[in-house]
C-alpha cells in the first residue's frame, strides 16, 4: 500500500469517526433549556388568563445615540370577575411582558356580573378614550374590538355590546374600558342606596337565573 493511499484512508476514517467530528466541530446536541431563557419567568403555568394587547418599541435619545427599549400593555384576569391592567417597560420583550403582568396583578379589581353580562349600561372615559358598554342577552358574545375584548374576556364577561366613541389609541381605549367596568354596581347596592325594593332595580327572574348559574 502506498503512502498516498494510506493517508487518504486515514482521513476517511477521521471523517466518519463521530468522536473526531465532535472534537473538531463541537457537539451540536441542544442542552435542555439552552438558548431559550426563562421568558421572564412566564414558562410556569399560571391560574390567570393573560392577554398581551400591544407591544411597542420606544427609543430615548442620549449623548451617545439612541437607547431602545420595549413597552407591553398586558391584561390579566381569572375569567370569573377579577381583572387588572398593567404596563411594563424593559430592554427585552419578555421582561417587559413580565413587568406588565406583575403590575396588572397589583391592579386587580372585581367586576359585577349578571348571567355573564354586565348589570347595566355604562360609559368610561380616560384622556381622549371613550368606551360605551351595554348588557346583552345570553349567546350574543363579546361584540368589541381587540383592546376592549381582551379586558372583557379576562374579566369573564361573555355577552356584551361595546362601542368606542373617542380616541383610537390602544392605551386610552383599555383604560377607558377599565374606567367603565369600575363604575358597575350590583343591583343590591343600587337598591340599598336608593331605598327601593330589589325587584324595582332588577327583574326578579333575572336575579333568580343568575343565582342558578352561580350555583
Amino acid at each position: 500500500m502506498s503512502a498516498t493511499s494510506a493517508e487518504g484512508q486515514g482521513k476517511s476514517q477521521q471523517a466518519t469517526d463521530p468522536n473526531e467530528r465532535e472534537r473538531r466541530h463541537g457537539s451540536r446536541e441542544r442542552q435542555p433549556g439552552r438558548d431559550r431563557g426563562d421568558r421572564g419567568g412566564r414558562d410556569k403555568e399560571s391560574p390567570f388568563l393573560e392577554r398581551v394587547v400591544t407591544i411597542n418599541r420606544v427609543s430615548k435619545v442620549v449623548k451617545g445615540g439612541r437607547r431602545f427599549s420595549f413597552t407591553a400593555l398586558v391584561v390579566v384576569g381569572d375569567g370569573d370577575g377579577l381583572v387588572g391592567v398593567g404596563y411594563g417597560k424593559a430592554k427585552e420583550v419578555p421582561a417587559a411582558i413580565a413587568k406588565g403582568v406583575e403590575e396588572a396583578k397589583r391592579n386587580f379589581f372585581r367586576v359585577p356580573r349578571i348571567l355573564k353580562s354586565i348589570p347595566h349600561p355604562v360609559q368610561g372615559e380616560d384622556s381622549a378614550g371613550v368606551v360605551l358598554l351595554r348588557p346583552a342577552s345570553a349567546g350574543t358574545g363579546v361584540i368589541a374590538g381587540g383592546p376592549v375584548r381582551a379586558v372583557l374576556e379576562c374579566a369573564g364577561v361573555h355577552d356584551v355590546l361595546s362601542k368606542s366613541l373617542g380616541s383610537s389609541n390602544t392605551l386610552n381605549i383599555v383604560r377607558a374600558t377599565v374606567a367603565a367596568l369600575k363604575q358597575l354596581e350590583e343591583p343590591q347596592a343600587v337598591a340599598a342606596r336608593r331605598g327601593l325594593p330589589l325587584d324595582e332595580v332588577a327583574p326578579a327572574a333575572l336575579l333568580k337565573a343568575d343565582e342558578k348559574v352561580s350555583e
